[in-house]
């Protein structure tokens, strides 16, 4: 059986019309990192709104890469998108300071809430909304700041697997070095994503799309061939599941928020 995610050949069009649906006609805020996901996210925006409705914002601080700061730059003049560049150090180090934080970790979600707050001040005062960059990776194995780079407006790629991300990337012109770049959130000095996931991607996406099949432990790992990378998936899988719910309620009436209630 193949666990290979493809990508789905309607994938483009509906996400771009899903963009366009979804903010009838209002501009859009993008926080950009200068990596794969940010960058796709943005492109669909453009491509859903045109150019003149999309702001690209890019919040480094002293841990983040030149190159991620230059290929922001680059990005967003050769899609002729509005850009701005916001550094976040004293904002960070304010927070730090004031709380006595020690963590690496706490700093690291204190970043990264920052960003989210300075990404919806700017859509509030502008009447704009914010998209999201994460993807289905993330969410699901909980690899995300809880109201941090998790929160947002709406979510384009959030239902595509990280290995369908670079397909879509190379389908709609994000540069290849922006695509072959090594994943990281940039938010620690030599910090990668497949390190502190203990999996690279392409494994983990099949993982995770068996998961999404419905299939049992034994069965996944019969087909990847590694029983422990099995269970530790299921185990990021099933301790991240608060992260994806906005908030546990104890049920009550006929239809509870979050439990049985769709919008």
């Amino acid at each position: 059986m193949n666990l290979d995610p493809a990508l789905p050949n309607f994938a483009r069009e509906v996400i771009t019309r899903f963009i366009s649906d979804f903010t009838r006609g209002k501009e859009v805020v993008v926080g950009i990192s200068g990596g794969l996901d940010s960058t796709v996210v943005l492109k669909l925006c453009v491509d859903a709104l045109g150019p003149e409705k999309v702001l690209a914002v890019h919040m480094p601080d002293e841990v983040t890469p030149r190159k991620e700061s230059e290929d922001s730059r680059e990005i967003a003049k050769a899609w002729s998108v509005g850009y701005r560049e916001i550094k976040i150090d004293e904002i960070v180090r304010s927070y730090v300071e004031a709380l006595n934080v020690k963590k690496d970790k706490t700093i690291g979600n204190i970043k990264v809430r920052t960003r989210m707050n300075i990404l919806y001040a700017i859509a509030n005062e502008e009447s704009r909304l914010v998209a999201g960059t994460s993807n289905k990776s993330e969410i699901l194995t909980g690899y995300f700041t809880k109201y941090g780079d998790g929160a947002s407006d709406f979510a384009p790629i959030g239902d595509l697997y990280k290995t369908q991300v670079r397909a879509l990337a190379r389908e709609i012109g994000v540069p290849e070095g922006i695509i072959r770049k090594k994943p990281s959130a940039n938010l620690l000095p030599g910090q990668y994503d497949e390190d502190e996931l203990g999996i690279n991607y392409e494994i983990l996406d099949r993982i995770l799309y068996g998961i999404e099949l419905g299939l049992k432990k034994d069965k996944i790992a019969e087909i990847v061939g590694d029983a422990k990378l099995v269970e530790h998936v299921f185990s990021l899988y099933e301790n991240s599941r608060h992260k994806r719910v906005l908030l546990y309620i104890p049920k009550i009436g006929v239809k509870t928020v979050n439990t049985d209630w769709r919008e």
